[in-house]
């Protein structure tokens, strides 16, 4: 299953990042339909060259006409976020319908708190590091988008 390699291609290379969007809303016990994974990763050089690897391991690339090694100079992140409003940049493997993998970009978030606050699930015997149920809300709160708004909604009952 693609999610299961994807998971431990993270582990395996020892990725910090942060599972955010549809997938965490699932995993925090909210039925919600959703095909693509949007990950949040620490974006120290170490830890992009980590994901870049696992990235390459898996056969994932931009859907965007870019090469994958871009993704590890800032200059060019911040060039793509600022002047060309891309918030997620997104990876997909050459297989038909395999889920795209959405590299949050443009969402503000301070990650190594938000880190130290994960949840981590277990998937199979992998670990899976979810952001925590306050930091989803501040990133959906972000979005401004219909489903975002409720998702907010769900996730506030939860931390009730």
């Amino acid at each position: 299953m693609f999610y299961q390699k994807l998971f431990a291609a993270l582990a395996e290379h020892r990725v910090r990042y942060l599972l955010v969007g549809g997938l965490a809303v699932n995993i925090h016990g909210i039925p919600r339909l959703t095909m693509d994974v949007d990950v949040i990763i620490a974006l120290d050089p170490q830890n992009v060259d980590h994901f870049i690897a696992a990235a390459e391991e898996l056969g994932l690339r931009p859907v965007l006409p870019v090469r994958l090694s871009e993704l590890a100079d800032p200059a060019k992140r911040r060039e793509w976020v600022e002047q060309r409003n891309l918030v997620a940049f997104a990876l997909r493997a050459g297989e038909a319908g395999a889920p795209t993998v959405d590299l949050m970009l443009g969402i503000e978030l301070q990650f190594e708190s938000a880190y130290r606050r994960r949840v981590v699930r277990d998937l199979d015997g992998i670990a899976i590091d979810v952001a925590s149920i306050p930091d989803l809300i501040a990133m959906k709160d972000q979005s401004g988008r219909e489903q975002d708004r409720h998702d907010i909604e769900h996730l506030r009952k939860l931390e009730r």
